[in-house]
């Protein structure tokens, strides 16, 4: 019976087809939480015991220390002209070791930790994006961490320490004009042969863009198709795809050309190669790891997706956070900062909800890296999101600020962020097809309990195996199918929470979510078959809720490792509701679209109805965004800590400098204006505007002498800091700097 049934699926396609490289990609990296979210049951009380890190003395000194020395050292308006960085900034960079980050100690390295890298890469960014970048290549997909991975000794003690010191400058060339995604379309190719010396070489062929460091890489790390029609190496004519260090300075390299993105100034091109020769020993971990590469380069992209992208994310979501909240109290209309208007204080809710929601995913992912992980579908989540959060965050930037944002020059401290977020959108995996492909397509193989053994069985053709996975899967299905409706009746009132308070039912629902999202995964995957592979609409929604529920569970999970301070409920209630609503969406949306006959109608029709009337999660109210966006508009320890790991520009007339002071300003000044305006209000003095009233304030009696000045001055700042650049022609030209070149233009930020 079980046979019968196995060729009946086989007939009928329900195992999608997978090439190789499909294959090893879903076999790199591990599983870490988002089994449990997966698995329809997570065990939340666990998942609190996961670690939330925090640096080491030794690595908080160096963020204080060499990282904000070379910071100091940019000069931004001179690397926007040259499109390079200054001398002195590449001779700080070098002496520190920035380029041995993670990089082992025997080899001149910092073996920092994850989160180490990732605290280095925020900051640097909000210098510079140049910065950012150069040190971002060699300690994430450059080819140090493949070498310590499954380099040779003899490749390890030859190059590590020269990476370390940055005597090599390295990148990685993978993005063809016909092959991104699609390995299968790689075109480079190498073929082996034999030298006069009897030893074993390459001939190697290329053509690649888009590759961060290309222009002035020493070093390749170059991925191409080998083939060996004399069987050489004893892995067939076809060996597969390769990695191999390939010094830019031999015959035949050409690098040096560089792509223009969007305008941000870091070192991006192409390279080729033609009748290029290495030694066979130049693949990376020799001969025997040659066909190897594409898993290589799975297991090292999905390292570089959970640290140095999400890294520049939440980097850039909290130098949006800190502008707009210091902006919206500095910018007045009808007499009031715009951050007490309601139009205002939505989107400011949204900043500061996710900029606490994104830094938290950012941690808690590190957190998994250090533990030993490489949590593949977690880290398409985690650079996915926070990617795109950032893009939307910095879109509300821009309408916070107004003109402010739109007129480019040093003052302008929104514009950057807004233009170089595509640049994280597009690189280490596009969006779309990280959504579509990646997070549920590998999440359902690899995260599923059964799911891979039961489709593998099919393919192979393994009967036994087959039997064993069907009654698991049978077992898994009705378990999740009775919890998804007993906690749907109950609201999640009886899933449990691991702690008590006004967070507990958050992890009730996310239970309720769990169970829920791992009976429809296997509805889709049964119903749908190997053609679920194709619908990446249908899968986008399905990575949409696992993205929410991990990202809701980051967000409990940096409220209990901060020591649930009760400030700070605003935000994370914000961000768990926020979450969960999406997560609502993301069902709705594969309700109303399951195409499949007679199912698909009973979730259009009832099950639509029953999810909207119970639903998961709902947007969170305009009262509580109120009380998140508060966080905001108030200095103090609460927004510092939020904002933390931002560098600051150090030029008393830097334009965030100046927003800053008059921000502190207006906030010490508003007990005054206060008093003032209830003057007013009982008839003590005139009507008029506040800052026009000072000195009858004063002469009344209303506020003291001190209080007045401090308001004069508060007024002051803040005209001073609301002002835009205006240029001449030839400066706008760009043939000469609109500012003094001493002086710094605003903090960029670039999620790239």
């Amino acid at each position: 019976m079980f046979k019968i049934l196995l060729d009946t699926l086989r007939k009928n396609g329900i195992a999608p087809q997978m090439s190789n490289t499909e294959r090893a990609a879903l076999e790199a990296g591990d599983v870490w939480i988002e089994g449990e979210l997966f698995s329809g049951r997570p065990s939340f009380r666990r998942l609190l015991e996961e670690s939330y890190p925090r640096l080491s003395e030794r690595e908080q000194a160096f963020l204080d220390g060499p990282v904000e020395e070379v910071c100091k050292l940019v000069d931004r308006e001179r690397t926007a002209r040259e499109k390079e960085l200054a001398p002195d900034v590449w001779q700080a960079l070098k002496k520190h070791r920035f380029f041995g980050l993670a990089l082992p100690e025997r080899y001149g390295g910092h073996a920092f930790s994850s989160l180490a890298l990732s605290a280095v890469i925020g900051k640097l960014t909000t210098c510079s994006p140049t910065l950012s970048s150069v040190v971002i290549i060699p300690n994430s997909v450059g080819p140090g961490e493949l070498l310590v991975e499954v380099g040779t000794d003899e490749q390890r003690e030859h190059y590590l320490p020269r990476l370390a010191r940055g005597d090599e400058i390295p990148c990685f060339a993978l993005t063809e004009p016909t092959a991104g995604s699609d390995a299968a379309a790689m075109t480079s190719r190498g073929e082996v042969f034999r030298g006069d010396d009897g030893e074993l070489y390459l001939r190697l062929d290329w053509n690649k863009r888009y590759i961060t460091l290309a222009p002035i890489a020493t070093l390749i790390g170059l991925a191409f198709r080998l083939y060996d029609p004399d069987e050489l190496l004893g892995k067939g004519e076809d060996v597969g795809i390769t990695c191999a260090l390939v010094p830019s300075s031999l015959p035949g390299v050409e690098i040096g050309l560089r792509h223009d993105p969007l305008g941000v100034p870091f070192h991006n091109g192409p390279t080729s190669g033609h009748g290029v020769v290495i030694p066979a020993k130049q693949i990376i971990g020799g001969p025997e790891q040659a066909g190897r590469g594409w898993q290589m380069l799975m297991e090292a992209l999905s390292g570089g997706r959970a640290v140095s992208l999400p890294a520049g994310a939440a980097a850039a979501a909290k130098h949006i956070a800190r502008v707009t909240g210091a902006y919206s109290v500095v910018r007045q209309q009808f007499g009031l900062s715009i951050g007490l208007f309601e139009g205002i204080e939505e989107p400011l809710a949204r900043i500061a909800g996710l900029s606490y929601l994104v830094e938290a995913a950012r941690v808690f992912t590190c957190g998994s890296v250090d533990s030993g992980h490489r949590p593949a579908v977690a880290s398409a989540i985690i650079k996915y999101n926070t990617t795109e959060l950032t893009r939307r965050l910095a879109i509300d930037g821009m309408d916070v600020l107004g003109g402010a944002a739109i007129c480019r020059g040093p003052r302008n401290l929104m514009a950057d962020a807004y233009v170089g977020s595509p640049i994280g959108i597009t690189v280490e995996g596009a969006n779309i097809l990280t959504r579509t492909l990646i997070v549920f397509g590998q999440g359902a193989l690899r995260c599923h309990p059964h799911a891979h053994g039961f489709l593998e069985s099919i393919r192979k053709g393994d009967a036994r195996g087959f039997r064993r996975a069907l009654f698991g899967q049978i077992g898994h299905v009705l378990g999740n199918a009775w919890r998804s409706f007993f906690y749907g009746w109950s609201r999640g009132l009886f899933a449990g929470s691991p702690v008590s308070g006004p967070t507990a039912k958050y992890y009730r629902r996310l239970a309720w979510a769990s169970a829920r999202y791992a009976f429809y995964a296997d509805l889709a995957m049964f119903t749908y078959g190997g053609r679920l592979k194709v619908c990446g609409k249908l899968t986008g929604r399905f990575a949409d809720v696992l993205s929410w529920m991990y990202l809701g569970f980051a967000a409990l999970r940096r409220f209990e490792a901060e020591g649930r301070r009760a400030e700070d409920l605003p935000l994370v209630q914000w961000s768990a509701e926020y979450a969960l609503d999406r997560v609502q969406e993301g069902f709705e949306g594969i309700f109303r679209n399951f195409d499949v006959p007679l199912i698909g109608a009973l979730l259009r029709g009832p099950a639509s109805w029953w999810t909207r009337l119970n639903p998961i999660g709902a947007a969170p109210s305009d009262a509580l965004g109120a009380r998140a966006a508060a966080v905001l508009s108030h200095p103090g320890e609460q927004r510092d800590r939020l904002i933390d790991g931002l560098f600051r520009p150090h030029a008393e007339g830097h334009q965030l400098n100046l927003l800053e002071e008059a921000f502190e300003l207006v906030a010490a000044s508003a007990p005054a204006i206060a008093k003032i305006r209830r003057a007013v209000r009982v008839g003590e003095l005139p009507k008029g505007p506040p800052e026009k009233l000072i000195s009858a304030a004063a002469d009344a009696g209303v506020i003291s002498r001190d209080e007045a000045e401090l308001i004069e001055k508060a007024t002051a700042a803040r005209l001073q800091a609301i002002q835009v650049d205006a240029m001449t022609l030839e400066e706008l030209r760009g043939e000469i700097s609109p500012v003094p070149e001493e002086a710094p233009s605003p903090v960029a930020v670039a999620a790239g």
